[in-house]
């Protein structure tokens, strides 16, 4: 069979350059005699391994010295819990409440402190990203905490926050290394890499140093503080290895293709592509206000549930699959990641077009 154009919001596509290279180096990983699913954490080729995927990740994002970076388990819904525990000196965080992950880690942060939401876009179904220019930072936050990109609403934070001096924190699940960013605005970056990046069952963390506690409650977890990990450059236990491995193998690719602006580039015209066609269509409507639009996820809707199903239904059929919209919002929603090649969006540019006029 073959391959079809997958549309998920992840685990997604990956890079084909990538999967054929891991397949020819599955049984035997660079004269090593075994794959590196075999491999310890302890070797020499596992040691090369993560800290050229680290250097390669440093250079994609210009990552400054004094940040640190962890290859991390539990996805990003571990880093909901770990980043209170850690960071929360004061007791007090604020949060940016514009999807369902947001709203999520809101919650967890309750559990550790005082969290305080100081925006939110709840009350237009999250299809919108409110204006952050002058919040109402409380004077002891800890930190700002904003979900960059919104996988589920198809949302994207253009402008940062005025955290108005705090650090901010971000997770940036869903777009990650789609485009550059600067670093040294933000405290701590995080995102689960199957999105964007790998399989499932990797975390990155990206965090300022000095936000690093060297002690915390007593009560928190030797393996949910992040020390534990910065002091043993990720290898305290045994990291998710294979998945680490084939993160690395995407840097490369990133870095083939030409770095981050490349890709935004790239991505800028995919995303192009299907909302100008979304803005044209008789049938099917984009749910996020333009400026706020994201590049990577893209909802859209007929207004008729059994058209949507219908549609979602053929178009698997046609192979372009997992067109579905998330359960809390319903719908379509094409993710349109790094490794969806412009062929993927045409084709499904052009189903849709010959999707509506059979059933305008």
């Amino acid at each position: 069979m073959s391959r079809v154009y997958n549309f998920s919001a992840g685990p997604a596509v990956l890079p084909e350059e990538v999967l054929r290279e891991a397949a020819e180096e599955m049984l035997d990983y660079k004269g090593t005699g075994m794959s590196v699913m075999e491999m310890s954490h302890r070797s020499k080729a596992f040691e090369d391994i993560i800290t050229a995927a680290e250097q390669d990740l440093r250079d994609l994002l210009n990552i400054p010295e004094n940040y640190k970076v962890m290859f991390l388990q539990g996805g990003a819904s571990m880093q909901f819990a770990m980043l209170p525990m850690n960071l929360m000196k004061n007791g007090v965080a604020d949060y940016i409440v514009t999807g369902q992950w947001a709203k999520k880690a809101y919650s967890e942060a309750q559990k550790y402190g005082k969290a305080n939401k100081i925006a939110s876009s709840e009350d237009q179904t999250f299809s919108y990203i409110p204006d952050c220019s002058d919040l109402p930072v409380s004077e002891d936050a800890d930190y700002v905490y904003i979900c960059e990109n919104n996988t589920i609403y198809g949302t994207k934070f253009k402008t940062l926050p005025n955290t108005k001096g705090k650090p901010l924190v971000a997770d940036v699940s869903s777009c990650f290394l789609s485009e550059p960013m600067d670093v040294e605005k933000y405290g701590v970056i995080y995102g689960g890499v199957q999105k964007n990046i790998g399989p499932a069952g990797v975390v990155i963390v990206i965090m300022r140093e000095d936000l690093i506690p060297d002690s915390v409650d007593a009560k928190v977890p030797t393996m949910l503080q992040y020390k534990t990990h910065a002091d043993a450059k990720s290898l305290y236990n045994t990291p998710p290895a294979y998945g680490i491995y084939i993160c690395g193998k995407v840097f490369q690719w990133l870095k083939n293709m030409g770095g981050l602006s490349v890709m935004k580039q790239r991505n800028e015209e995919k995303a192009a592509l299907l909302y100008d066609f979304l803005d044209s269509s008789q049938l099917f409507q984009g749910t996020v206000v333009k400026k706020d639009r994201s590049l990577m996820n893209v909802p859209f809707v007929t207004g008729d549930a059994d058209l949507d199903a219908k549609f979602v239904k053929e178009a698997a059929a046609a192979g372009l699959v997992n067109l579905k919209g998330h359960r809390t919002v319903g719908g379509m929603r094409a993710s349109i990641y790094n490794a969806m090649p412009i062929e993927g969006v045409k084709k499904l540019v052009e189903f849709m077009k010959t999707f509506e006029a059979e059933n305008a």
